[in-house]
């Protein structure tokens, strides 16, 4: 009897490999066997397998040899698929991977291999149904071996097990795996239904997913999606995942939904159908009686597990779904007790129709029993698949190995049974008039004391046919309404902007808040009269000639006003708190155009008005300057508040040179056409300020 070496790989926290050898029973549909001192990991599916040199991926021993033979159902043929190619030798004399057609001495060679680091991206197909693949090693220092894939020759887009998800661009592709793809020592990371690190080889997730046997291989159809934060990492079908961080992208699998829970963890099955070979109940040193009985196998249900009155593999646990189910999965966990840290290690999964005859789930391509890995300690959940998926009621458990006692939490995965629709046969109405007459007096007793059995309601409802305009219609009816209530709100804002401006139109395009304030510190700037009657006043430079030439004696007057003015007449200096500020004056040589019809002789300075004193009248008082002209040899009075190196006086006029009115008071002891005045001059305080006083 032929047979093959198929390994299985536990945890790998440190990636080492776990290796449990079986045999498998050769059917008539292949022919699959190895032999040799020189043969690694491998597995020989029917379809598809995976082979590797001894000890890969690290450097494979000297002076080995290997021959694996493999055979498809007729008038099929073989490709092979190259992950990694790393043999020492130049000559391919001593170590070398040679392919040959056929099997035994008639065998004709198809390709032979040698060298480090060689990347073969294309398929090496045979001729027939029947190939040779043998290894050859020498003497060498170096060099990994080989790892390789195969499956006939349908299956144009088959990948190896080193394959990763970031090879592949594509938002969704489909590829197939092969078998065996549990020998490969990389790691994955994420579960589902979360997803996969773009990272993870796309088979050995597809195995940890329950989407492809490790034993048969299959189809995967894989959908790229943006990456999160965080991986999850779980055991599931003897491959652990580890835990992992943000990534850029990660892929998922597309499967056929029959996933879901059937029922334990929430409630759908009752306890009453929920039954076990034993239970174990104790007392302990307080007199409390604890009972570990079937209803506690819940998953995720707080309290105590499961746990049977005696440990040996003769116990199981039962669960009755009242009706077929498609059962495609199983998660344990143990007892989830600090203080009671039981587990099952490995257990079997038998199945039945009727609870009487049971049969032990097998692997395909098997005819042994399926033993399950199980948990790894009390806590953490383990998810076995069963591909193919059994159809069953009952469904047992029955423990192999455990830590310290046995005892399990559980909730198994699923769906319901696909029915087919019974076909409406024509029904025969008979002739009313062959009918007998009932008798008029006849009548049904009634069914007192009876109840009528619930009908057996199944879920025929259909969803219904929507028309595609009227979801077109749908989705388009309230974009349309939104974009016509934003063109409104629109129309709206530029109404009211546009309005908000023609209203600040000469306002300086200042908020409406501060225009107030604005007004007042500006009318600080301004003589009273372009304040009053907003006309500019203008000096006329030859009535100031004139007025120098008759040696008139004039005072400048101020009108009452609200605020200090400027006046014409300079000063030589200013206060500290004045509250205008000198011009820096023209450069020399340069003629600024002025406000004024004239230059002023540089002699001449511009005055300021005092700054308000801290404790004084709520206005500033005017500044009355003599602007009279003396003649030659004439001093003007020291008893002034100002003085001037030279006889200058300055008439305020309109712009048609007239004189106009006085623009300041003149002194309460100064009479008019008097000359400078003599000590102390008093000034009088504005009308508006005296007002204010009066009022008070």
């Amino acid at each position: 009897m032929e047979g093959a070496v198929m390994v299985g790989r536990g945890p790998t926290g440190a990636g080492v490999l776990v290796l449990s050898i079986l045999v498998i029973t050769l059917t008539t549909e292949g022919c699959r066997a190895q032999k040799g001192d020189g043969c690694g990991p491998t597995v020989l599916g029917p379809s598809s397998g995976t082979l590797s040199s001894l000890g890969y991926p690290a450097t494979y021993p000297n002076n080995t040899v290997c021959e694996w033979e493999i055979t498809v159902p007729p008038g099929g043929r073989v490709h092979f698929c190259f992950a990694e190619l790393d043999i020492e030798d130049r000559d391919c004399q001593v170590n070398y991977l040679r392919l040959y057609n056929s099997i035994g001495p008639g065998r004709t060679e198809i390709a032979k291999y040698c060298g480090l680091n060689m990347k073969l991206d294309h398929l090496i197909e045979s001729t027939g149904n029947q190939v040779t693949v043998q290894f050859m090693s020498g003497m060498h220092r170096t060099g990994r071996g080989f790892y390789l894939s195969y499956s006939t020759v349908e299956h144009t887009d088959l990948i190896t097990c080193l394959h990763k998800g970031s090879d592949f661009p594509e938002a969704e592709f489909s590829k197939y795996c092969p078998a065996g793809c549990l020998t490969s020592t990389e790691e994955i990371s994420g579960t589902i239904p979360n997803g996969y690190r773009e990272s993870s080889p796309l088979c050995l997730a597809a195995i940890h997913a329950g989407v492809v046997s490790n034993a048969v291989g299959g189809r995967i159809n894989v959908v790229s999606s943006k990456g999160i934060p965080l991986y999850e990492g779980t055991l599931a079908n003897n491959v652990m995942s580890t835990g992992g961080s943000l990534s850029n992208s990660l892929f998922t699998f597309r499967t056929n939904g029959c996933y879901g829970t059937l029922g334990l963890e929430s409630g759908g099955v009752a306890d009453i159908q929920i039954s076990a070979s034993s239970v174990w109940e104790w007392n302990n040193m307080a007199g409390q009686h604890s009972m570990w009985a079937p209803s506690g196998v819940r998953l995720k249900k707080a309290g105590l597990p499961w746990a049977p009155s005696r440990c040996d593999q003769q116990q199981w646990l039962q669960v009755d779904l009242k009706r077929q189910k498609r059962i495609t999965g199983i998660i344990t966990t143990g007892s989830t007790l600090r203080e009671y840290q039981y587990y099952i290690s490995t257990y079997r999964v038998l199945y039945s129709q009727d609870g009487q005859q049971w049969l032990c789930y097998k692997e395909a391509n098997s005819t042994q029993d399926m033993v399950f890995k199980g948990n790894i300690n009390y806590l953490h959940e383990v998810r076995n698949n069963f591909i193919p998926p059994m159809e069953a009621r009952y469904v047992r458990i029955n423990p192999t190995q455990w830590h310290q006692r046995i005892a399990v939490k559980l909730e198994l995965l699923g769906c319901q049974v696909a029915t087919t629709r019974r076909t409406m046969e024509p029904r025969m109405f008979p002739n009313p008039r062959l009918m007998p007459a009932r008798p008029a007096t006849t009548k049904r007793p009634r069914m007192i004391g009876k109840t009528t059995p619930p009908p057996d309601i199944r879920n025929t409802t259909m969803p219904p046919h929507t028309n595609k305009d009227a979801a077109l219609a749908a989705v388009l009816v309230p974009v349309l309404v939104m974009v016509v209530m934003a063109l409104i709100l629109l129309v709206v804002c530029a109404w009211h902007c546009r309005s908000r401006k023609k209203s600040s139109e000469g306002t300086y395009d200042l908020p409406h808040w501060n225009r107030t304030d604005w007004w007042k510190s500006m009318k600080q700037l301004l003589p009273s009269k372009m304040v009053e009657a907003d006309d500019s006043v203008r000096y006329c430079s030859s009535e100031v000639g004139r007025i120098t030439a008759r040696g008139a004696v004039s005072r400048l007057h101020a009108e009452p006003a609200e605020y200090a003015q400027p006046l014409v007449s300079g000063v030589t200096t200013l206060g500290a708190r004045s509250t205008f500020k000198p011009d820096e004056g023209p450069d020399p040589g340069y003629s600024d155009p002025d406000l004024y019809d004239a230059p002023i002789s540089p002699d001449v300075y511009h005055a300021y008005a005092e700054p308000l004193p801290a404790t004084g009248a709520e206005y500033a008082t005017p500044i009355v300057v003599d602007m009279g002209c003396h003649p030659s040899g004439v001093q003007p009075s020291t008893g002034g508040g100002f003085s001037s190196g030279g006889p200058t006086q300055l008439s305020a006029q309109t712009d048609s040179c007239q004189s106009g009115r006085s623009a300041y008071d003149t002194p309460k002891n100064a009479a008019a056409g008097q000359g400078a005045p003599t000590g102390d001059i008093t000034y009088q305080v504005p009308q508006g300020a005296e007002l204010k006083r009066g009022g008070r």
